[in-house]
């Protein structure tokens, strides 16, 4: 599981720029979305199993990505290699510290039973939940068009998606939507904490 903690983490970084610099700008945004990231953290962590290996292995992960992420910038379009070590980069480090732990976590519990099931499943749902809603907040200004309104819906969708592909049977899948929505507005008031609002 570490081999595929660097390993996942270096593809996450490198392509996520990739996505950005190539897709169209209407889908292009989910390759800059701190909620794609933690969903990554998450599935590592449903694939470990056990909560104290995928904390470890996600947080790992996430730090990997933000260095390969600069390291695409650099040779797809020639940036300075150096801003790898520069604050911002240190500060986005020390989120996907945060981010890994929690929702690497959440995916070990949608693995289990009981409660834990329904919040970890949720987790990833929420942060989705919690993007879209920041973008749903731009719709109707000008200096964003129209985009915004569709980038939500596509974080919607994604994140109906996750949540029906990490829990079964329906009645767990339909708890775990339900329990993502309290934890959405919980992940909005992070993300203005963190600057992101």
């Amino acid at each position: 599981m570490a081999v595929v903690a660097v390993a996942g983490g270096f593809l996450l970084g490198f392509l996520d720029f990739v996505w950005i610099r190539f897709m169209p700008s209407a889908v292009a945004h989910l390759g800059n979305s701190s909620a794609v990231w933690a969903v990554a953290a998450f599935w590592y962590g449903y694939r470990a199993r056990a909560w104290r290996v995928a904390a470890g292995g996600a947080a790992v992960g996430l730090v990997v990505a933000v260095p390969s992420y600069y390291l695409a910038a650099t040779l797809v379009q020639d940036d300075d290699l150096a801003v790898i070590g520069q604050p911002s980069s240190l500060l986005w480090m020390a989120f996907g510290v945060l981010a890994g732990v929690v929702f690497g976590v959440a995916g070990a519990w949608a693995r289990t039973d009981g409660w834990r099931q329904v919040v970890g499943a949720a987790a990833p749902g929420a942060v989705l939940f919690a993007e879209a809603a920041l973008l749903a907040g731009r719709v109707g200004d000008p200096s964003y068009g129209t985009e915004p309104a569709w980038q939500a819906a596509l974080d919607v969708a994604l994140g109906v998606l996750v949540v029906v592909l990490a829990v079964a049977p329906w009645r767990r899948r339909l708890q775990a939507l339900a329990a993502a929505v309290p934890l959405a507005v919980v992940g909005v008031a992070a993300f203005v904490v963190a600057g992101f609002g």
